[in-house]
C-alpha cells in the first residue's frame, strides 16, 4: 500500500515521502494515528499545499524533543526490587518501572520512549538506558537497580 507520511518516522521516511508499506501497518497504525494518508492524487495535492504548515509542526516537535533530551540526558534514577543471593531479582525491571521512576523525578517520559533492546533487567546493578524521544533525538539515563534481600 502506498502512503504519504505526515511526519518523520524511524526507518521509514521523512515528512512528505511516499512509501510502500504493508497494508496492515498502514491500516492499524499509521492511518489511525494520523501519521500518514493514502497516496491518492488529491491527498498528494493537499500535502503539497500544507507542506509549510507540516514542516513547522515537525520543527516544533523536534525542538520540544531536544529540550526534553537536555533534561533527561545524564539523569540518574534508582529502583529498589526484591532479590535473592548474588543480586538476581525475583521479578524484573521493565520500561514501565523506569518510566515511573523518571516521572517521580519531575521529568515527563512515556513508556513507549524507553528502549530496552536486551529486554527487562533481571539483576541488580547500573545500566545505561536509551530514551528515544524523536526520530532524530535520543537521550541516555542511568538506572541503578538495588537488590533488596529478605
Amino acid at each position: 500500500m502506498e502512503i504519504i507520511l505526515l511526519e518523520t518516522i524511524d526507518r521509514l521516511g521523512g515528512l512528505g515521502d511516499m512509501v510502500n508499506v504493508k497494508a496492515g501497518f498502514a491500516r492499524n497504525y499509521l492511518l489511525p494515528q494520523g501519521k500518514a494518508k493514502i497516496a491518492t492524487a488529491e491527498n498528494v495535492a493537499e500535502i503539497e499545499a500544507r507542506r509549510a504548515e507540516l514542516e513547522k509542526h515537525e520543527a516544533e516537535m523536534l525542538t520540544a524533543a531536544q529540550a526534553r533530551a537536555e533534561k533527561l540526558d545524564g539523569l540518574e534514577v534508582s529502583i529498589t526490587a526484591k532479590s535473592g543471593g548474588e543480586g538476581k531479582l525475583f521479578g524484573s525491571i521493565t520500561n514501565a518501572n523506569i518510566t515511573e521512576a523518571v516521572n517521580e523525578k519531575g521529568v515527563e517520559l512515556e513508556k513507549s520512549e524507553v528502549r530496552m533492546p536486551e529486554g527487562p533487567i533481571r539483576t541488580a546493578g547500573e545500566y545505561d538506558i536509551v530514551v528515544h524521544l524523536h526520530a532524530q533525538v535520543d537521550a541516555t539515563i542511568k538506572v541503578t537497580v538495588i537488590g533488596e534481600e529478605d
